[in-house]
């Protein structure tokens, strides 16, 4: 079942915890580790689900046995979407995704400086510098878990595009300001 909640305060310290937990596992193997989803959003609606991304070199890196020693499983999920209208190179939305076994956590592995690498952590970040646009996602979010909230992928089949929607003006917004990935958060 589909369940938007208000945004918890304690979001961003589970985060830091399962992510300390993931360098110490996988070590320099990891680029960089961030924040990334709805809960990375102060005050934004969420499903309970820590999303992190991790970035790689190579997507072949063996990290599996260490990702499992800390409570990560690997899943089937091997490429993001290509957002209507753009033409990608199937690299550039490849990656490895891993569920986690004792909280729900969704671990994203992508390749340094691919598309799908950069596209979560400037939506996160245009949505933290633009409430209202938070918001109005927020709310998208609690219709599409009201409407459908047996039904996965009817919720993703919207959702999606409106993330895509939104990342028209982020796109925009990062050339203005000079947008830059941030440092690694673990």
């Amino acid at each position: 079942m589909i369940e938007i909640l208000s945004y918890k305060n304690q979001w961003p310290e589970e985060f830091k915890s399962i992510a300390v937990n993931i360098r110490k596992a996988v070590g320099e193997k990891a680029v960089a580790i961030h924040h990334i989803g709805s809960t990375s959003v102060p005050q934004l609606a969420a499903k309970d689900v820590i999303d992190i991304q991790m970035t790689v070199l190579d997507l072949n890196v063996d990290i599996q046995d260490e990702l499992k020693k800390v409570g990560f499983e690997i899943s089937p999920h091997t490429h993001d979407h290509c957002p209507p209208g753009m033409q990608l190179e199937v690299s550039e939305l490849e990656k490895r995704h891993y569920r986690g076994i004792n909280r729900r956590a969704h671990l994203h592995i992508r390749k340094l400086d691919s598309f799908n690498q950069r596209y979560p952590i400037l939506f996160r970040d245009y949505l933290r510098a633009h409430p209202i646009a938070a918001n109005a996602y927020g709310e998208i979010k609690h219709q599409l878990a009201k409407y459908f909230p047996e039904n996965v992928d009817a919720y993703y089949d919207i959702k999606d595009p409106v993330c895509d929607a939104i990342m028209a003006g982020a796109f925009e917004w990062a050339k203005m300001c000079n947008w830059l990935l941030g440092p690694s958060e673990a």
